[in-house]
């Protein structure tokens, strides 16, 4: 039992030594970290390290990247078979609902009025499901027949005019400079679309728009100068005086 006692200790002593040198690996294991830190952290930058892709205003690659795209350009104005440009206004859009077994399905109708600022004007009328292409089908409506009304020096109309159209009726009057275009609604829309710039104008029947707009292009219709009274009298202005 003595000499187990004895050679316990002796055996226990070699298992000493590593734990002593234990702290020494630590002391190495942490030295080491700190040393190569500087070469892992250039290693995680030079990894990190990509080439840029192309963002919202564009670059060299990547998916981001986008072409400048052209300016936009403004849809053409439209014009008359012999090139004059029209300007167009949109009078009166009615909606019409038609009640179906999955609901209410919607169409719309458009009254428009254009003209060349000079003495030219047209009334059309479009329908269709949507309200642009309405407005569409008007315009072209508008420019198959435009008549042309007699003006005085491209500003009033010569002479009084009163016309008719279904329950439409309307009442037009010259007017001295500066009077500037008294009326509204529809009648408004197609003395602006003449080129008139001095009238007096009064609506005295239906509020229909399409009415009231009618009569007025019909009143305008009706309108003579001095010289074309004279020509259909078989008369020169020279010899009326």
């Amino acid at each position: 039992m003595s000499e187990n006692k004895e050679n316990t200790p002796a055996e226990e002593k070699p298992a000493a030594a590593p734990a002593a040198a234990a702290p020494e690996a630590k002391a190495d294991a942490a030295a080491t970290p700190a040393a190569a830190t500087p070469e892992v952290k250039k290693d995680a930058a030079a990894t990190n390290e990509r080439p840029q892709r192309g963002g919202r205003g564009g670059g060299q690659g990547g998916r981001g990247g986008r072409k400048e795209r052209p300016p936009r350009q403004a849809p053409a104005k439209p014009q008359t078979e012999d090139g004059v440009e029209l300007t167009e206004k949109v009078v009166f859009i009615n909606r019409c609902a038609k009640v179906v077994k999955g609901g209410r399905r919607f169409s719309f109708s458009a009254l428009l009025v254009s003209g060349t600022g000079e003495g030219r004007v047209g009334v059309g009328f479009g329908k269709a499901n949507e309200v642009a292409e309405c407005i569409r089908k008007a315009s072209i409506d508008s420019r198959r027949q435009l008549y042309r009304i007699a003006l005085v020096d491209n500003r009033t109309i010569p002479h009084e005019t009163y016309a008719e159209h279904g329950g439409g009726k309307v009442l037009l009057k010259p007017a001295v400079p500066g009077t500037g275009v008294i009326a509204g609604g529809g009648v408004r829309a197609v003395c602006e679309a003449v080129g008139i710039k001095d009238v007096l104008a009064k609506s005295l029947g239906s509020n229909n728009h399409a009415n009231v707009v009618k009569a007025t292009v019909e009143a305008l219709k009706s309108l003579r100068t001095r010289e074309q009274v004279l020509k259909s009298r078989g008369l020169f202005k020279e010899k009326a005086l």
